[in-house]
């Protein structure tokens, strides 16, 4: 046996491997063991002392918490087309130092958008070589691209995008009533999965629109009762159609009953969440603060009370980032002006401490964040058999967390491209120590290795055959 506790820059060892842990986070809960690692595949979860067999390196983690890497089935990375945005290096390198293994990809802002397996192939050339985590892509649902549909989902895209009302660049027009049922009919013939910006245009033309820096003007702009309505509708298409739809970035707790109903009904209906819609209030906002802006926005606490209640309940499936940056000129920042500026939260690399900040005040445990944040997205993309949990036969993917050590989010040292992030100077909890991608060593406090910078670990991935969710 080989005992390497603290020089650990390696990527991984070809051979056996332990990782041993006082608290590492499994389906059955959380508890002391040694997980065993060989070619990059969990091979067994063993008690926390057993015997480490002879050659293995052991990676001893005293009491930092081994959990599952987390799956994040929601970041716009924007390459190609618009890389001063984002990026492909960038948005991975932020992922694995903030505990994010496995990340699927938007179809839209990047230019060409993910509506065609052509515009697919542009884009797996840009990933190509440049990807830090496994890295899968959602396919684009717009006016006109339904004979794309199929061909998409076989060259193995999770699933299609579309919005119900303008996705803030031209090339990604939204579907009106009639083109989404027709999209949703296309699905059915091979069970695809659609995912939704789901707010309801007329709602939100009727709503006032009033310009400038008052947060509370922004935010009546945006009322929940459009995704109130937007969600009754899909629910009404789902049930019609026996269809799989998902209800993206939900912020209005006001939909929860329905949904819930909807899910006892057996209509096929899963929702995400966002760490910015658990951890931050409409109350808290400051007037001009940009970069709390997005759509839907950043609501009540007594909402937000509300969307805690339904992730403990399970009415909620996962909790994922939408990470969606820009530039900081976008984000208005020279005037404050919350209608001209660009809606997105910067959060790819600060989520799990984000969310486990807020999940410990409420009285939840790693276990509760691992099934939101791991394998709750890794379910939503068929991923479940090899991703999104410490189990034998799962990916060796991992993320070790310090969960009661803090830190003060400087935006200037984080990996996202452009240093704008609503959790500036924010205290968070849960330092991410480290995060492994099949056995190979990525990120150790906050850092790419040496190894992963030189030559990046992440593989380009598909939907499994057959994949599904609920």
């Amino acid at each position: 046996m080989r005992e390497e506790p603290e020089a650990r820059d390696e990527p991984g060892a070809r051979g056996e491997q332990v990782l041993r842990s006082t608290r590492v986070v499994t389906p059955e809960g959380e508890r002391g063991a040694s997980v065993a690692v060989r070619g990059g595949t969990i091979t067994a979860v063993l008690p926390y002392d057993a015997p480490v067999p002879d050659g293995a390196l052991l990676t001893d983690l005293g009491d930092d918490v081994l959990l599952p890497g987390l799956v994040d089935t929601h970041v716009h990375v924007n390459d190609p087309g618009r890389t001063e945005w984002e990026g492909f290096a960038t948005a991975t390198a932020a992922a694995v130092a903030g505990g994010i293994t496995t990340l699927v990809d938007m179809p839209l802002n990047s230019i060409p958008p993910t509506t065609s397996a052509a515009h697919l192939e542009v884009k797996r050339a840009a990933a190509r070589g440049r990807v830090h985590t496994d890295t899968g892509f959602w396919g684009g649902a717009v006016p006109g691209n339904a004979g794309d549909l199929r061909p998409l989902h076989d060259a193995g895209v999770f699933g299609f995008k579309c919005f119900l009302l303008p996705s803030g660049v031209d090339e990604f027009p939204q579907l009106d009533a009639e083109e989404l049922a027709a999209a949703l009919a296309e699905l059915t013939r091979f069970d695809g999965l659609l995912i939704v910006h789901a707010e309801d245009p007329g709602l939100i033309g009727d709503a006032p629109q009033q310009a400038g820096p008052k947060y509370a003007d922004f935010l009546a702009s945006r009322p929940a009762a459009a995704e109130d309505a937007a969600v009754a509708g899909l629910i009404a298409l789902a049930r019609r159609f026996g269809a799989r739809v998902h209800i993206l970035h939900l912020s209005s707790a006001s939909a929860l009953p329905m949904i819930a109903a909807a899910r006892a009904e057996g209509v096929r209906l899963t929702v995400e969440t966002c760490p910015h819609f658990l951890t931050l209030t409409a109350e808290e906002v400051p007037d001009g603060a940009t970069e709390f802006k997005c759509c839907p926005p950043i609501r009540e606490a007594a909402n937000q009370d509300a969307l805690w209640q339904a992730l403990a309940d399970g009415v909620v499936d996962c909790v994922v980032s939408d990470h969606s940056p820009s530039t900081i000129a976008l984000k208005a920042k020279d005037t404050g002006d919350f209608a001209a500026a660009w809606g997105g939260i910067s959060s790819l690399q600060l989520g799990l401490s984000a969310v486990w900040t807020e999940a410990r005040r409420r009285g939840h445990g790693l276990a509760d964040v691992a099934r939101w944040m791991s394998a709750g997205p890794a379910r939503l993309a068929g991923l479940d058999g090899v991703k999104g949990a410490i189990a034998a036969g799962h990916d060796a993917d991992f993320a070790v967390l310090a969960p009661e050590r803090t830190f003060t989010v400087d935006p200037a040292r984080l990996h996202h491209r452009n240093p704008v992030t609503a959790y500036a100077g924010r205290t968070l909890h849960g330092v991410v120590r480290a995060a492994y991608l099949r056995g190979a060593l990525v990120a150790r406090d906050g850092e790419l290795t040496a190894q992963a910078a030189k030559k990046p670990a992440g593989r380009l991935i598909e939907r499994p055959a057959g994949g599904s969710s609920r």
